[in-house]
């Protein structure tokens, strides 16, 4: 608790870190309402699986050029005002979400929430890393994370509650107020991360070269697109696959609560052990649980139990979350960190994008089904690359 909590002359006082997580907490509890029934809403527009992944397929690139694109503006910025303008225009958005029935509208729109996510995640992800130690680095986003998850357990249940007795719009408006109590809540906590760069790197193409010519860069990009990858399975397909099989949105509220317990429980303890013992032999245990947790479910008929076989897969997961962030600050020179920290989390919308466009290719000739195998297929190849990681605390 102390890492939350400190006495300061008798007196008790939330930190920094207590704060931030607070933070995390609240903003991650919008995400996780409106993803419950976001591939629900827009099916509603396309009423289309292959369609819908590709939508989003599209929307994740824009995310991915945009994270590039910002470079500058992070290295120049303070990181405590980009992240509350983010949060603003998130805000907004999803009360334009909660009224629009208009699909290019609505794509608009989408397009520039996508845009902005690049900065409200860069922004963040470099006030935990500003404010955290070195040596208890991996402790931090642990606890980032585990506090995430305590919204993703709670926020599909009340997603899928609201969605199933009152329809989307309330989702959004009830979203957009937790965004703007979460700025409150940051303006009032006094957190400030001002630091910047003078001389910013404005070359685009550059900062692209630079960082792939690094192997270890490289190596540690592709280990943490791993994630992101399966998550597409996770809250954009098989969502479609409940309402597929005849279920409500409910059940969509109540796999998506579970999927995080394990996460919940578990991500800090790995962050713990990934500090002690390194990183290699959580990669590649994660991803082969997440591998064979697929391809079992390529063979189940039964819905209940593909349902539970994925719930399973999130121990794999909670290896993989924490710590391939992690990994890729300790790989990094501090000079480089925000130079390289906003192409580097473009991996989170690379491994998004593959995840949703090559299943949905796929949905257009073949059945539901070979989605399983696909996702089998590509965990396999990110467990075969956690072979290439450097084994060091």
């Amino acid at each position: 608790m102390s890492i939350l909590i400190r006495k300061h002359h008798g007196e008790t006082s939330i930190t920094g870190i207590g704060k931030l997580g607070i933070i995390s907490l609240v903003s991650a509890m919008a995400s996780a309402i409106i993803t419950t029934i976001w591939a629900v809403y827009l099916n509603s527009f396309l009423n289309n699986t292959a369609q819908v992944g590709m939508v989003s397929t599209f929307l994740s690139l824009i995310a991915i050029i945009s994270y590039f694109i910002f470079i500058p503006l992070i290295e120049k910025s303070s990181k405590s005002k980009l992240y509350v303008i983010s949060l603003a225009i998130f805000g907004i958005s999803y009360i334009l979400f909660s009224i629009t029935k208009n699909f290019y509208l609505f794509l608009a729109i989408a397009v520039v929430i996508n845009i902005v996510y690049a900065i409200r995640i860069t922004s963040f992800g470099l006030i935990v890393k500003d404010k955290s130690p070195k040596k208890v680095l991996s402790r931090n986003e642990g606890l980032m994370y585990t506090f995430g998850n305590i919204a993703w357990v709670i926020g599909p249940l009340i997603g899928g509650y609201i969605a199933s007795n009152s329809g989307n719009s309330s989702i959004f408006i009830i979203s957009s107020i937790l965004i703007f109590i979460c700025i409150g809540l940051f303006i009032v906590s006094g957190i400030k991360d001002d630091k910047t760069i003078k001389k910013v790197d404005s070359n685009i193409f550059s900062n692209i070269y630079e960082f792939f010519k690094d192997k270890d860069r490289i190596i540690t990009y592709i280990i943490g697109a791993g994630p992101s990858f399966w998550w597409s399975l996770i809250y954009l397909f098989i969502p479609l696959y409940i309402i597929n099989n005849g279920l409500n949105e409910l059940w969509i509220g109540y796999f998506l609560f579970a999927i995080p317990i394990p996460l919940m429980i578990l991500e800090y303890r790995f962050s713990k052990i990934a500090e002690r013992k390194g990183f290699k032999s959580l990669f590649k245990i994660g991803f082969l649980i997440a591998a064979i947790a697929s391809i079992i479910c390529f063979f189940i008929v039964n819905i209940y139990f593909v349902l539970a076989v994925l719930i399973l897969a999130s121990l794999g997961l909670a290896m993989l979350e924490p710590t391939t962030e992690t990994y890729f600050f300790k790989i990094t020179d501090k000079r480089a960190e925000q130079r390289f920290y906003g192409p580097y989390n473009t991996r989170i919308e690379v491994g998004s994008l593959l995840g949703k466009f090559i299943p949905s290719l796929l949905l257009f000739f073949l059945p539901f089904k070979s989605v399983f195998l696909v996702f089998g297929v590509a965990m396999l190849f990110f467990f075969l690359v956690s072979f290439k990681v450097r084994n060091f605390n």
